[in-house]
Formats: structure tokens, sequence, C-alpha cells
């Protein structure tokens, strides 16, 4: 899923994108580090897939609370 495709998701839906891509990350590392994992490629996409929605997430978290660092 492209990142905007993950903006256009609601709040709810986006944590659940992130907590299931989160899973499967576990998954493939878990297979990795077990010898199963035929495709390592798969890691990284699924690395990169999380960091988006991550960003997503982080993005509206930003634009909610006002800047308290001045």
């Amino acid at each position: 899923m492209n990142a905007k495709d993950l903006r256009d998701l609601s709040d709810k839906q986006l944590a659940e994108h992130i907590a299931t891509s989160r899973k499967d990350l576990f998954g493939l590392r878990f297979q990795h580090a077990t010898g199963e994992l035929q495709n390592t490629a798969g890691m990284r996409a699924a690395k990169r897939e999380l960091a988006r929605a991550l960003t997503v997430q982080r993005e509206r978290e930003r634009t909610l609370t006002p800047n308290l660092s001045k």
C-alpha cells in the first residue's frame, strides 16, 4: 500500500494496518531466524510498509498537536 492509500484510511484502519504489518514482519523475522524464509526481499518490503504507515500516523499526530518546542 502506498502512502496516498494510507492517508485515505481512517485512524482506526491505519492502527489496524500497523498492527497487522508488525505481526507480518515478526513472522518474517522468525522464519528468517529459523531458516525457513525463501524470499528475504519480503523482509525489506515489510519493513518499508511498516515505516510508511508509521510515518503517516506520525504526520497525523503532528498536525493535531501544536508545536511546543518554541
